[in-house]
């Protein structure tokens, strides 16, 4: 948003529009324009980190999860847990990617 030049709100804001309309109608669309490219790039890096992430730490923690299985016969809880640890990796990791 810091991209649109500073006229543009000065210019709506003397037409008579409102804060809010200034950002729907005139800087939004003008800074979606520079938003999307970067965007589309943050989304395959993402995607490319994730598939990675999944191949080397899935099969180490599905590993775990299958021995302790094997010991202890608690196949759901077990599962759940390394459903929810992976879970928690792959959302820290992409939040990581968001705001890095």
């Amino acid at each position: 948003m810091q991209s649109v030049p500073k006229g543009q709100g000065e210019a709506a804001k003397s037409l008579g529009m409102t804060p809010t309309q200034t950002m729907r109608y005139v800087i939004f669309p003008q800074a979606f324009r520079y938003i999307l490219p970067p965007l589309g790039n943050e989304f395959i890096t993402i995607l490319k980190d994730t598939s990675l992430v999944a191949v080397i730490g899935f099969e180490e923690l599905f590993r775990q999860g299958q021995l302790m299985v094997a010991t202890t016969y608690r196949a759901f809880e077990i599962y759940t847990a390394v459903a929810i640890i992976y879970l928690i990796l792959t959302l820290l990791s992409s939040l990581v990617y968001l705001v890095g």
